[in-house]
């Protein structure tokens, strides 16, 4: 039987005034997602109901609710079986979210991806060989590398002074 893998949104980072999310993905990666696209691209009406997310105050009301992102602010009814229209909150599936987002990048994780690359290379490693030595994965050494996966202090450290054998400082300015 085949596993269907199901895009989770697992912390909300915050909402800006250019109606943009930063969140992350059970995938580990800090995405950011262009409401402003995505409502324009629903065709929502400033008019409308959902229009009111346009409103950079009330489209920062945003939580995060069973993995996705929720807005309880905007009137939105369904109808029960008996009929009585019910207020739920507006939602979009984390599917759509992921496919609408785009990776964010962080200034000190894209600096520690591109320094482990450097120095890998400078040591004639394979992300392989690396991996091995430091006892992660190629696939995780690639993610960190590539700025896709967040990586722990002590992972980094066995990465860092076992897989390549260097000191690890940590200097905070």
């Amino acid at each position: 039987m085949r596993k269907i893998k199901i895009p989770r949104i697992i912390k909300l980072n915050g909402a800006d005034e250019n109606l943009t999310v930063s969140v992350v993905f059970n995938n580990g990666e800090r995405r950011l997602i262009d409401f402003k696209n995505i409502l324009n691209q629903m065709g929502v009406n400033p008019e409308s109901p959902t229009g009111i997310l346009f409103d950079q105050k009330e489209f920062k009301k945003v939580k995060l609710v069973g993995n996705t992102l929720s807005w309880d602010n905007v009137e939105q009814f369904i109808s029960s079986k008996n009929g009585e229209l019910i207020k739920v909150p507006f939602e979009i599936g984390a599917d759509i979210l992921l496919k609408f987002s785009t990776p964010e990048k962080l200034d000190s994780s894209a600096k520690i991806g591109e320094l482990i690359r450097k120095t890998r290379i400078k040591s004639g490693m394979s992300q392989q060989e690396l991996a091995l030595v430091s006892g992660t994965s190629r696939t995780y050494i690639s993610r960190v590398e590539n700025d896709r996966s967040d990586i722990e202090l002590a992972t980094l450290r066995k990465i860092i002074e076992t897989g390549l054998g260097k000191k690890m400082e940590i200097l905070i300015r």
